[in-house]
């Protein structure tokens, strides 16, 4: 694979930041709904399934921005 560029390892690295922190604010939120009696299991199922495909964006970027680190 060719090197990226500067500008689009700055873009790829700005992407990764913000893919992290929704990954994270995810977490809190199922963290939260599981503790609730009422949770709508349909929902934090849903909410899992975005984690799980953010995890894999994530790692998908990592390997783009330093492809020879194992992610």
């Amino acid at each position: 694979m060719a090197d990226i560029g500067n500008a689009d390892r700055v873009a790829l690295m700005q992407r990764l930041v913000a893919l992290k922190v929704e990954h994270r604010d995810l977490d809190a939120v199922i963290q939260h709904l599981a503790q609730d009696p009422r949770r709508d299991e349909l929902q934090v199922t849903r909410l899992k399934r975005r984690k799980l495909l953010l995890k894999d964006q994530i790692a998908w970027l990592e390997r783009q921005i330093d492809p020879d680190v194992s992610a």
